[in-house]
């Protein structure tokens, strides 16, 4: 079976839904993960709002449905933003968001049509400042997502977690940059026996161990196949930093006396870890064997789609839709070889592998809230 390669959509942040379908056609891919962040939320980096999510109903369902069948492309849906801390009244709008996504992804068909919802679950530093913070966190998973995972079991939807430890979410001036509990493979492994519901698993994304100096084909290698769905294709060039070192982050500090001593210094909460987000095949080698990578992948039997989030300083962050496409197409091709067979047109995914989504005409079902979990 050969893996598909989607777009996550939050690279199209400047187009509507229409306009982002054109582009995945254009760039060559099979599938869709849309991002459905909240209008109201916080974050302003690399986010999108690709559907309408205050009035989605089974009509609205199934004209999504026929829209993506038309173009011959799957898709999922997602948000990510901190579940268990920060702001408690952002905290709860959070989680009736990815609730709200649940009953979405049920009315897409869920489960049956491969439709799963990504999301983070965040971090709680009021717990994490104390001691045995880690497992304090682990333990407000549980009793935050354990409700949600089992409310999304009884839909047939699966929940996937993104390993990205979101570093640049707190000022410089907090000495840590560990802010997503899902950023490291142990606490993926502890989560799963915390709540041991099997409608959820994670969105992998090598990217985010390579600056962390951690082989990826390891993590892989001590992975839970049964619970690994989504492969984010984003990659990390390493400039490591003599002044700081590869183990803590870069420390803010005042920058009359970096510059008087020639040390650099933190100037934004995302510049921490001496890395340039990159995409594979575009404008620069990274740190990373993705030849292995996929050969661990395929060794493993992963038949999931390979999404590309596309942060790269050369593509996305020019804010240019050209270099954008470029980006996204260089990494379809560079992907290619690793993926497909060679045929008469050269390394292809094989039209014979496309699966129309089914046309589920569900019942509606009330919006649930935290409160009435």
């Amino acid at each position: 079976m050969a893996n598909p390669i989607w777009i996550m959509t939050s690279a199209f942040d400047q187009l509507n839904l229409d306009q982002t379908v054109e582009k995945a056609l254009e760039i060559g891919s099979q599938g869709l993960d849309l991002c459905v962040f909240r209008k109201d939320g916080t974050r302003d980096d690399f986010v999108a709002t690709h559907l309408e999510y205050e009035n989605f109903g089974p009509e609205a369902a199934k004209k999504l449905l026929e829209k993506f069948n038309g173009a011959k492309l799957r898709l999922s849906i997602g948000a990510f933003d901190n579940l268990i801390g920060g702001d408690p009244a952002e905290r709860i709008k959070n989680q009736n968001h990815l609730l709200r996504l649940i009953r979405m992804a049920y009315l897409l068909g869920g489960d049956e049509n491969d439709v799963k919802v990504g999301t983070f679950v965040g971090y709680n530093h009021e717990l994490g400042n104390q001691e045995g913070g880690f497992e304090k966190n682990l333990l407000e998973y549980q009793r935050i997502f354990g409700p949600i995972i089992r409310y999304a079991n009884s839909l047939g939807v699966t929940v996937l977690y993104e390993n990205c430890p979101m570093e640049g979410w707190r000022s410089s001036g907090h000495f840590g940059t560990f802010n997503n509990l899902t950023g490291v493979l142990a606490a993926r492994k502890i989560m799963y026996e915390l709540v041991p519901e099997t409608n959820h698993g994670e969105i992998y994304d090598p990217s985010h161990d390579v600056w962390q100096h951690t082989d990826p084909m390891e993590v892989i290698k001590h992975t839970d196949m049964n619970r690994l769905k989504r492969i984010h294709v984003k990659s990390t060039r390493n400039n490591p930093d003599p002044f700081w070192g590869n183990m803590y982050p870069m420390q803010e500090v005042n920058p009359e006396l970096a510059s008087k001593l020639g040390i650099t210094s933190s100037t934004n909460p995302w510049d921490r870890h001496h890395y340039e987000a990159t995409l594979p095949g575009f404008g620069l080698g990274d740190s990373m064997d993705w030849r292995a990578f996929v050969n661990i992948l395929k060794e493993r039997k992963f038949t999931g789609p390979f999404e590309i989030e596309n942060e790269a300083v050369l593509s996305k962050q020019t804010g240019n839709m050209g270099a954008i496409v470029q980006g996204c197409k260089a990494a379809v091709q560079n992907l290619a070889p690793l993926l497909y067979e060679l045929g008469e047109d050269g390394w292809q995914y094989p039209e014979s592998e496309y699966k129309p989504l089914l046309e589920i005409n569900r019942g509606d079902v009330p919006l649930v809230t935290m409160e009435k979990l």
